[in-house]
């Protein structure tokens, strides 16, 4: 019957637009055109018209997804000849309104966001003047809110910040005034989107995270799987490829499972910045392509962005510049131009200038150089950062050195200025790896001016920066603190379905993926001062009096020494980087391996002998070549890489010497001025199946006799942190681990679970001197920059003065016995680097600890 096909038309109607609210376009297709074919068997009647024309700009949008714009435009054109047939005015403006609103969305997705708002706008209009306050719509008050937020989003990608955030802040009110709360997250969601275009990155991620919370909570995976994508640009943004991909990895699946085409091929895009970021260039190549191609396909402008991440690849591995390079970045600038991607067109640009200055054609770059305008205020930084070193190797190539290193000097502060607007320690320490190359121009032009006071403060400004900062106190985060828990839980159930034997892959993803939504609240869990000015040598020589400081850097293939001694700054040249970078992990090596307490006596000889040949070698290579510069004096050194890893006192020439290791002179400085602890709040920590800390805590006791003990099940993570808050003296005998994928879930195994590094910002006053004894959690993850983190790291930036710690694994007795010998030296007098030298001194290679911060 006709008005029972018409019924059921509109029940089909229904089912395919919540299946396309929910990107589930390829179920929503198959709804909808099910409907359009109920509606043939029903009478020709306004109803009908009204139902068909719904239906059309409805399947437009999915097709769209699905086949590109020219399907989505037939579909949308049918809908408004549909709608003509209707008698009624007032109908007919509403549902002409309907498609300009599905069209400016159509448009937006395929990367036209200055076209969509004309599309938006012109709904709005519609809507504002039928919009009666006193009695209103439902369904226009929502149609209203909905293009209202689609303007704001298209107004964000455009970045015109102050109309986005008119319509979006409407958005909001209107869902206050009118008892409409869904719109709420979608707003937020957006409002990151404007915060992330204008450059505040940390609040763009604060955003997201309350969007993600609500999305999480109302379970609606595909409307997450949007906002992970963004997330993934922000972090991008920032320099945190690794999460960024673990981000996207995280969303794929389900957008595969929905059959969703743009998101796809916009993870392609990124997932190929973060490979360019990293240095992957055949990834990043291969993963472009395969995003222009799906990009094209639909009709989409982002096909450019995406063809500029693979050129850009490829002229990074391009042995040879042709002409024919630079044409196609100027082809492709121009045609980003004339789409409105006003910064990309630029890079495109900057691109060219820069290969013209590669092949030598300088009097082009320049004139390519010319053409461009500076900067705008919402200019992303890696693009800025482009733009210095372009013009530092434009300087260079004319031969004017001092210009070349002023770029890279004011590149450097505007990426500071960057860095000051961060949160956590994860986010400033990811911002260095945008600075890498002006960084490594500048050292490489410092080495072949043979400067070494000049090479000393380009250490400084590239290095460690996170290093630099005041840690502020933090604020209490409720949610992370949960998912700290949850973590620790989780953590704890894996542990013991591996001793039962039990599988553990669920659990395994389970703590993955919580762990990684517990780093991005934490990444704005502690916030941070203004940084500290560089250290000058100046204030580096008057606090090393009779110590030397030797900092090392590798540039162009080589290792160099800056060491400071006697008042005196010298530069000197080491040799093959390779080779010494090679022994230090291969020391690293053995040194794990030499670590169980009674290996058998013929592993201990070819284990033992082939670290001792490393600490030789490494011996001959780092330290030989400096013994005139620095004597016997005590050292600090402030290594580059996997030096880090290295326990100096391993080494033939610096055994039973004092040496501290920081992760720059200006982190080593301010932990030297800061005051030295009294040791009048003493606290001992056992934590579980160690099987000499029983012992080894009753003989510390014995030297701290006011010490307060916290073992069995006591030693729980709660009141460990509760204890460290203003400790002077901290030694905790506890396994721990470091996390490779993430330096901040390093950890201490108590009683209840894991001590997460995270949870170190929660304290007010950090303690002054920290032993971690028992396990290797020194500064083991070293970013671009040499930022260097891990459990002892976040100690350290988080004020802590001294931080002793296993550079490598070490045997429960082997640390047993080295901390009773550092702790009597210590209550005798000793300064921590001269104890810890004493104590390595008797057995080096299964004590391989390191002293950080100040000694």
């Amino acid at each position: 019957m006709p008005a029972r096909a018409l019924d059921r038309a509109r029940e089909s109607y229904q089912r395919g637009w919540a299946e396309q609210a929910k990107f589930r376009f390829p179920s929503a297709i198959r709804f909808l055109k099910r409907a359009l074919v109920h509606t043939e068997r029903a009478d020709a009647t306004p109803d009908r018209a009204e139902l068909r024309a719904r239906i059309m700009y409805t399947l437009g949008l999915c097709q769209g997804e699905i086949s590109g714009m020219s399907v989505a435009v037939e579909a949308f054109e049918q809908a408004r000849r549909e709608i003509d047939t209707i008698p009624d005015v007032a109908l007919r403006a509403r549902l002409h309104g309907s498609v300009d609103g599905n069209q400016g969305l159509m448009v937006m997705r395929l990367g036209q966001p200055d076209q969509a708002v004309e599309w938006f706008s012109r709904y709005i209009s519609y809507a504002e003047q039928e919009f009666q306050p006193g009695e209103p719509d439902s369904n226009l008050t929502q149609g209203l809110m909905s293009c209202l937020l689609n303007r704001g989003f298209a107004y964000a990608a455009v970045r015109k910040r102050e109309p986005a955030i008119a319509d979006l802040e409407r958005v909001i009110k209107l869902g206050g005034e009118y008892e409409l709360p869904q719109y709420y997250p979608f707003a937020v969601h957006a409002l990151g989107n404007v915060h992330k275009q204008s450059g505040d990155l940390a609040e763009a991620l604060r955003r997201y995270e309350e969007a993600e919370r609500i999305f999480r909570a109302d379970d609606q995976p595909e409307r997450l799987a949007r906002l992970q994508l963004d997330q993934a640009e922000t972090m991008l943004m920032i320099g945190l490829s690794d999460e960024a991909g673990k981000h996207l990895d995280e969303a794929l699946p389900m957008m595969r499972t929905q059959k969703f085409g743009q998101e796809i091929a916009e993870v392609e895009m990124f997932r190929a910045s973060a490979a360019l970021l990293d240095g992957e260039l055949d990834l990043a190549r291969r993963m472009a392509k395969a995003s222009m191609r799906k990009l094209e396909k639909r009709g989409s402008t982002w096909w450019m962005m995406a063809a500029l991440i693979e050129l850009w690849a490829h002229a990074m591995q391009a042995k040879r510049v042709s002409n024919a390079l630079v044409q196609k970045a100027l082809v492709l600038s121009d045609h980003l131009a004339a789409n409105q991607l006003v910064d990309e067109a630029r890079l495109a640009k900057l691109l060219a200038a820069r290969l013209e200055v590669r092949r030598g054609k300088l009097a082009d770059g320049e004139e390519l150089l010319r053409q461009l305008p500076g900067p705008r205020a919402v200019t992303p930084i890696d693009h800025r950062m482009q733009r210095r070193l372009v013009l530092a190797e434009l300087a260079l190539a004319k031969g004017n050195r001092r210009a070349a290193l002023l770029h890279a000097r004011k590149g450097l502060e505007e990426l500071g200025q960057v860095r000051d607007q961060l949160g956590g320690l994860e986010l400033v320490s990811a911002t260095a790896v945008h600075g890498r190359q002006l960084g490594e121009l500048a050292i490489q032009l410092a080495l072949e001016n043979g400067d070494a006071r000049q090479m000393f403060v380009w250490l400084e400004r590239t290095r460690a920066q996170a290093y630099r900062y005041e840690p502020l106190e933090d604020f209490e985060n409720p949610e992370l603190a949960e998912r700290i828990v949850e973590v620790r839980g989780l953590g704890r159930d894996l542990m013991r379905a591996g001793l039962d034997g039990r599988p553990t892959a669920e659990l395994r993803a389970k703590l993955s993926k919580a762990q990684r939504e517990a780093n991005r609240l934490g990444w704005n869990a502690q916030r941070w001062g203004r940084p500290r000015p560089v250290a000058g040598i100046s204030e580096i020589v008057a606090e090393l009096g009779e110590r030397a400081m030797v900092s090392f850097v590798v540039s162009g293939g080589g290792i160099v020494a800056v060491v400071v001694s006697g008042g005196q700054v010298r530069l000197i040249r080491l040799g093959d980087a390779r080779e010494a970078l090679e022994s230090a992990q291969k020391l690293h090596f053995d040194l794990n391996a030499l670590a169980p307490d009674h290996l058998p006596p013929p592993l201990l000889e070819v284990i033992g002998g082939s670290a001792r040949k490393q600490a030789d070698r490494l011996d001959q290579l780092l330290i030989k070549p400096l013994t005139h510069l620095i004597g016997e004096r005590e050292l600090v050194m402030v290594p580059t890489g996997s030096l880090y890893a290295v326990p100096w006192g391993v080494l033939p020439r610096l055994h039973g010497r004092p040496v501290v290791t920081a992760p720059s002179a200006t982190a080593w400085l301010a932990a030297a001025q800061s005051a030295k602890p009294k040791a009048d709040r003493v606290l001992l920590v056992r934590g579980p199946s160690l099987q000499f800390a029983h012992g080894e805590l009753d003989r510390l006791a014995a030297y701290h006799d006011r010490a307060a003990v916290l073992s069995g099940d006591d030693a729980t993570a709660g009141k460990v942190l509760a204890h460290l808050d203003g400790a002077d003296l901290v030694h905790v005998a506890a396994h721990g681990e470091h996390e490779t994928e993430n330096a901040l879930f390093s950890r201490l195994e108590l009683v209840d679970g894991p001590l997460f590094a995270h949870e170190l910002g929660r304290l007010r006053k950090p303690p002054a001197h920290v032993v971690l004894a028992a396990c290797s959690l020194a500064l083991n993850r070293i970013r671009p920059g040499d930022e260097a983190l891990g459990f002892a790291g976040a100690m350290l930036a988080g004020g802590t003065r001294t931080v002793v710690a296993a550079a490598s694994k070490v045997g429960d007795e082997a640390s047993a016995a080295a901390m009773a010998d550092y702790h009597q030296a210590l209550v005798a007098g000793a300064a921590p680097a001269v104890a810890l030298a004493e104590a390595m001194a008797k057995d080096p290679f299964r004590r391989p600890f390191l002293c950080l911060g100040s000694g």
